[in-house]
């Protein structure tokens, strides 16, 4: 098992910046991939940032250039710098983790508003 907890969320002004951060524990060893996905009301959820255990990253074009996923392995934490954030940024994000033995984990969401 897996064990995902989000925090950095809130509210914030348009053109601002948030810091997520998730760190996990449990079966960490096996985990390689983490990811940021954000949901808003009436819409799927979907990818904002993901990286590998090799240190690659990916991004959804919404959020190309302004937001920065990085991985710290000797603290287990995934974070997400977003920067100039903009109104439809707002939705819940999720971090979520694949370990190579045990299947995909979701951490219990944190919200992000953009609201002047």
């Amino acid at each position: 098992q897996v064990q995902l907890v989000e925090s950095g969320g809130g509210l914030v002004q348009p053109g601002g910046s948030l810091r997520l951060s998730c760190a996990a524990s449990g079966s960490i060893f096996s985990i390689n991939f983490m990811g940021w996905y954000r949901q808003a009301p009436g819409n799927q959820r979907e990818l904002v940032a993901g990286i590998t255990s090799g240190g690659r990253t990916n991004y959804a074009e919404a959020v190309k250039g302004r937001f920065t996923i990085a991985r710290d392995n000797s603290k287990n934490t995934v974070t997400l710098q977003m920067n100039s954030l903009k109104p439809e940024d707002t939705a819940a994000y999720y971090c979520y983790a694949v370990s190579r033995t045990e299947g995909g984990f979701w951490g219990q969401g944190t919200q992000v508003t953009v609201s002047s």
